[in-house]
């Protein structure tokens, strides 16, 4: 069975990079793998994600501070310019007619920034001050103003001591976005177009042909394997992308790793809770603890009911994917890529210290930490939940091994034409703009002639960011109308 296009993974970027194709070349046969018997259900999972429109407009991680006091936001405006794409992205397919009613998958949660002690206020008023004039953060607002922060998040200040140093930032176009609802209605329509979707199909390798790549897939199902060719493949499967890449001998992954991480969420219902925190707010590592541990309480809305979540608590699995074997690990290791664990292991040993306290916690540990965030917090109110599993690449940087960031890498291979995607957060909120890098890097010779379709889909593409952010702002507010979203026009009413 041949096809243009194979796209391995039924996840929200697979789904994105599929509309993406179907947009630019409308006649390209589409074939889409998934392992598990429904889309949407590993990280894009309503529950196995935070559920966050990552904009920069709140994460402390996305705004470090350096040895001088002074603060970094290039990673808060790119993710911001980001997430901004890919709201255009979806308000052109909802204006289309193609992705149902907006409110199913995205709604309006105003984000915060919480500062505790004085160098975490320090650092939030940096950051306010050093973003508050860029045109995608305007309307921000900072206060240390008691009756105000119990009025905006009484969970959190109703009850607090007065002798808490503390500050928030309250931005209100925040969003809480349900993936796994977007990711199945990103393929309805793909399919409704043309695509071919197969749910319960496991590649189990793929190798290079003379045009292109030829898999060998397993029907779980039927319990047969066949072969399937693809002139072009994307492998957006999460955690079993490497092992995919380490079997088809791709050479630019040979000293490459996987690092699983699980998180952990506490989680609640109740509904003298829930009705007194409608927020996603963040607050901002402790002393000597990864960027990757910023704290955060959340509103989530998943099939049409509110939750509270309040994590991440690092967890650890062997598992590549949640629903992954226990030797993914083990299998990843090579004869090429050893050392690089090694180097890994011995470059990253405050994320190891904070893996290994995180798994050392006890039911009361969770609750203290929850306590920073809700004083009154019972432990009763709340259940421990386990969310997706993520794998953060490990490879050599400056001729050793090491954990290289948080963020998503593409690898496109010298030989073939196939993109793969590696890594984790902010991922899902930035999928229409990865996915369009991936467009670029795998298809240079016919860029050109996508152009203009491309533009309908991804405001500015190929405009330089400095320009972007200013015609970003201007579009907010259409793509906010489209997509029934009150937060730009509230934030500035409230303001």
């Amino acid at each position: 069975m041949d096809y243009d296009v194979v796209l391995v993974g039924g996840g929200i970027m697979t789904a994105t990079l599929g509309m993406l194709l179907r947009k630019v070349a409308p006649d390209w046969s589409i074939l889409v793998l998934e392992r598990l018997d429904g889309l949407g259900l590993e990280s894009s999972s309503a529950w196995n994600n935070a559920g966050t429109g990552h904009a920069g407009l709140c994460e402390f991680n996305y705004t470090p501070l350096d040895g001088a006091g002074s603060i970094d936001v290039g990673s808060a405006v790119t993710v911001g310019e980001q997430f901004h794409v890919s709201k255009h992205f979806w308000a052109k397919l909802v204006a289309d007619g193609l992705l149902g009613e907006p409110e199913d998958f995205i709604r309006t949660v105003p984000h915060f920034g919480f500062a505790h002690g004085a160098a975490g206020v320090e650092h939030l008023r940096l950051r306010y001050e050093a973003l508050r004039h860029h045109p995608l953060f305007e309307g921000m607002t900072m206060t240390q103003d008691r009756d105000l922060m119990s009025e905006w998040l009484p969970l959190m200040f109703d009850d607090r001591s007065p002798e808490d140093d503390v500050a928030l930032c309250r931005s209100g176009g925040g969003t809480d976005v349900d993936y796994g609802v977007l990711t199945r209605r990103l393929c309805s329509a793909l399919e409704g177009d043309g695509a071919e979707i197969r749910t319960g199909q496991e590649v189990r390798s793929l190798s290079r042909s003379r045009n292109g790549w030829d898999l060998q897939v397993r029907d779980l199902e039927g319990d047969r394997t066949y072969g399937v060719h693809g002139s072009f493949v994307f492998l957006g499967a999460g955690g079993a992308t490497l092992p995919l890449l380490q079997r088809a001998g791709v050479d630019e992954v040979s000293h490459y790793g996987g690092f699983p991480i699980s998180g952990q969420f506490l989680r609640t219902d109740a509904a003298h809770l829930v009705s007194q925190h409608r927020a996603k707010v963040y607050g901002h590592a402790e002393p000597g603890a990864p960027a990757i541990s910023v704290p955060h309480l959340d509103t989530r809305i998943v099939d049409g009911r509110e939750y509270l979540m309040f994590g991440p608590f690092a967890a650890f699995s062997p598992r590549f994917l949640k629903r992954g074997a226990l030797l993914d690990l083990p299998r990843s290791v090579t004869a090429r890529n050893w050392t690089t664990y090694a180097g890994a292991g011995i470059h990253n040993q405050e994320m190891v210290r904070y893996l290994i306290g995180q798994l050392a916690m006890t039911d009361k540990m969770r609750t203290r930490s929850l306590r920073r965030f809700v004083p009154t917090a019972d432990s009763a109110d709340w259940q421990l939940s386990t969310a997706g599993q993520r794998v953060q690449v490990v490879k050599r940087v400056g001729g050793r091994g090491t954990i290289a960031g948080f963020g998503t890498e593409i690898v496109t291979p010298r030989k073939g034409r196939m993109a793969a995607l590696l890594g984790a957060s902010p991922g899902a909120s930035a999928s229409a703009s990865i996915m369009a890098d991936v467009l670029a890097r795998s298809f240079p010779d016919r860029m050109s002639g996508w152009s203009d379709a491309l533009q309908e889909l991804i405001p500015d593409f190929g405009v330089t960011s400095s320009e972007r952010a200013v015609r970003m702002a201007t579009a907010v507010s259409a793509n906010d109308g489209v997509l029934k979203l009150s937060g730009t026009v509230a934030q500035r009413k409230y303001d």
